[in-house]
């Protein structure tokens, strides 16, 4: 498939529109070209192995693995994300939460594949890799209590210990958040009312010393929040979305 010489300049919601998983694909690889030949390595382990585990995943209109690549490559490009450990961790921080079984193996009755996944990422990717993943990896939700007020509860306490897990975090939002007037039917709606609260959340976190961006890629994430923001807001304050 030809690409365009500019498909390194474009939006990635643009590319995925125009060119699809290919054109994401070929993106991530102009991404990792500047890497050296060992980095350039995990990383292509690491899509595959996310390829592999999401292959009959879907988003809404498109393959799963969209999503993982445009974080992976917002990382890149947007954040200037060099440590190959968060890149990595960012294409496969669904991987435990989505197919903890399909990673874990036969584990046996009544055991919980989820901390065995993690030790299989730890020995291929490395024991940072897997914290990484731990981190932005929803746990077993309580039943009894909202699952929202939850996923929040989640998301603060666990990008408070780890400021790398912020940075996966924020790329993943975006893609949700940012991208939610690229998704159709009731996802729209339980998207917005999901990720609108974190918002703030999300925003104080950014602002810390310790996240480690630079000053001019938290000011473009705050722009990219404010626009999250916005979106939610015409979501759920049309008329259509209060009965």
């Amino acid at each position: 498939m030809d690409f365009p010489p500019y498909l390194g300049t474009m939006p990635m919601h643009a590319i995925t529109e125009i060119h699809g998983e290919p054109g994401l694909l070929e993106r991530f690889r102009l991404e990792i070209a500047t890497f050296d030949d060992e980095a350039r390595q995990r990383l292509t382990e690491a899509l595959d192995l996310a390829a592999d585990l999401h292959r009959d995943d879907r988003r809404v209109r498109e393959p799963y693995l969209n999503h993982l690549l445009r974080v992976a490559i917002r990382l890149m490009h947007h954040y200037r994300v060099r440590d190959v450990d968060v890149i990595v961790a960012g294409l496969l921080h669904d991987a435990v939460e989505d197919h903890p079984g399909e990673l874990a193996g036969d584990v046996g009755e009544g055991t919980d594949p989820v901390p065995v996944a993690l030790a299989v990422l730890a020995d291929r990717f490395g024991d940072r890799v897997a914290g990484l993943v731990a981190a932005v990896t929803n746990p077993t939700w309580d039943p009894d209590r909202d699952r929202h007020v939850q996923y929040r509860e989640h998301v603060t306490a666990s990008l408070d210990r780890d400021p790398w897990a912020r940075v996966i975090k924020i790329s993943d939002f975006t893609d949700n958040g940012v991208g939610v007037i690229h998704t159709t039917g009731p996802k729209v709606l339980s998207s917005a009312r999901k990720y609108r609260p974190l918002v703030p959340v999300l925003r104080e976190l950014v602002a810390r010393p310790d996240t480690p961006l630079a000053p001019e890629v938290k000011e473009h994430i705050f722009a990219q929040l404010d626009l999250a923001e916005e979106r939610f807001r015409a979501i759920l304050d049309d008329p259509a979305h209060t009965h």
